[in-house]
């Protein structure tokens, strides 16, 4: 029976891969596979639905969906006032034509690192790409992975306190904050932005060489409703409220701009280590707060109450760019509904998978990997990852099943939880940036090309380039532990 059960989940996962990759909605798709598989295995279908997959899609939207609200609401603030286009233009003429890669590259990092949506940044980095790249004569085909490096790389899972949502989802699991092993984080950055830049100088000097030159001809356009669905499962904004609100037909001064980006860092960083540390939550652990800890939502609250300040300084700031501000707070509050539901979508159909008979078999073969906990966390996350084409929706399945087995199996190995963090997002967002990933689509369409034309240079950037920081990471860790 358990050969036919797993057989039931590779083909539930099948058909939630090719279905989900054809654009049809994973809210709908979510549920079916999960009963499906369920079915399969014999288990009552409407005890999984209502018990096992609803409850943990609601849990993880009651953990974490204060950030997508606020990031979302924060992003389009940052657009709508201009401050997003004045930050790309100011790098723009700082840089220029001669250095266009690497201007792409710090534009991307300093906008998702302070906090602003991909989607939001994609809508914006790649106008400038295109501008600077024609102007320097490089390769459209250049494009997509240039912004990917600034954009999915270390800004989401190395830098210290970065405010992306797959920083966010080991923290209830593990006790830890945003700037889980920071110095780890770092050398993390240093090599994914390192490898990267050489890289794509290489690809530079290569096409050069070659006498590749710029193309204005673009790639045909995706089904907007198709590149939605694939979209909403990857980052936390929907792409159909870029448009809406009200855009500022100027652009304030870059410190105006840049301010906001600061506060998420600074503030973050002073409810991690000085404001919150220093209040009694003691009462957490009363009933009517759900028997929680402090160390189990103190990370969600720091990046909580640190996009909230940043959004309401940005609004301050720009309060005469924004003539139709709640249009704005609107669209940038619609935009969290889909993607906050759609991942969590994919966590129910996890939970329900994780509870059928069949699930020990992959979990035993899953704790068997040689090398200890980190190095199964890291192939449990990344096949995860991989599986659904979101870091975050493939994170939380795989911490959910087994996160309490790594953090008890660390411990007794004397692992730091910090380490165990810091893995554990890095890995959730290295197979994550494969062809069928809703940010890889999207970036695609954004830029005009096709996936034959960029994307060996995307896996190179923010799939090799993650791995080599991970396996530095993990042994690093293992040698000298968290620091």
């Amino acid at each position: 029976m358990s050969d036919v059960g797993l057989a039931g989940i590779l083909l539930a996962l099948a058909l939630l891969i090719c279905l989900a990759y054809r654009g049809w909605s994973v809210l709908l798709l979510a549920p079916v596979a999960a009963l499906l598989a369920a079915a399969i295995s014999a288990e009552p279908l409407l005890a999984h639905w209502t018990q096992t997959f609803m409850l943990a899609a609601a849990g993880f939207i009651g953990q974490f969906f204060p950030l997508f609200l606020l990031g979302a609401v924060f992003g389009k603030v940052m657009e709508d006032t201009g401050s997003v286009r004045a930050i790309a233009d100011f790098l723009t003429l700082r840089l220029g034509p001669d250095r266009a890669i690497l201007a792409v590259v710090l534009a991307g990092a300093a906008l998702t690192y302070g906090g602003v949506s991909l989607f939001v940044a994609l809508f914006v980095l790649a106008p400038m790409a295109e501008a600077l790249f024609r102007r320097a004569d490089i390769p459209r085909r250049l494009m997509p992975p240039a912004i990917a490096l600034g954009t999915f790389t270390f800004t989401m899972m190395a830098l210290p306190g970065t405010p992306a949502i797959q920083n966010a989802i080991p923290m209830p699991f593990f006790g830890t904050t945003p700037f889980a092993a920071p110095g780890l984080g770092l050398i993390a950055s240093a090599i994914m932005l390192g490898f990267g830049l050489w890289w794509l100088g290489r690809a530079e000097a290569r096409a050069r060489a070659s006498g590749e030159s710029f193309s204005a001809i673009r790639a045909p356009e995706i089904d907007e409703a198709v590149l939605r669905e694939r979209a909403v499962t990857a980052r936390e904004f929907d792409p159909n409220e870029i448009a809406r609100g009200h855009q500022s037909d100027g652009s304030p001064s870059i410190l105006v701009a840049a301010i906001p980006l600061l506060a998420v860092v600074a503030v973050n960083l002073c409810m991690t280590f000085v404001i919150l540390p220093a209040l009694d939550f003691s009462w957490l652990s009363e009933p009517r707060w759900g028997g929680t800890s402090f160390e189990a939502v103190s990370g969600v609250w720091s990046v909580a109450v640190a996009l909230t300040m940043a959004a309401l300084i940005a609004v301050g700031l720009n309060y005469r760019r924004l003539p139709r501000l709640r249009e704005t707070l609107d669209a940038g509050a619609n935009a969290s509904v889909l993607p906050i539901f759609a991942v969590a979508s994919l966590v129910g159909f996890g939970a329900v998978v994780a509870a059928l008979p069949a699930f020990g078999l992959v979990s035993d073969w899953v704790l068997s990997i040689g090398g200890g906990p980190l190095v199964s966390m890291a192939i449990a996350t990344n096949i995860l990852a991989a599986l659904t084409g979101s870091a975050s929706g493939g994170l939380t399945i795989a911490l959910d099943a087994l996160g309490d087995t790594y953090l008890q199996r660390a411990l007794e190995q004397g692992i730091d939880p910090q380490l165990l963090h810091r893995v554990a997002v890095m890995s959730a967002g290295t197979l994550d940036s494969l062809p069928h990933s809703g940010a890889v689509v999207t970036l695609l369409a954004v830029c005009g090309v096709t996936p034959r034309e960029s994307y060996f240079d995307i896996v190179m950037v923010a799939i090799v380039g993650s791995l080599l920081a991970l396996v530095a990471v993990i042994v690093l860790g293992t040698v000298v532990g968290s620091f």
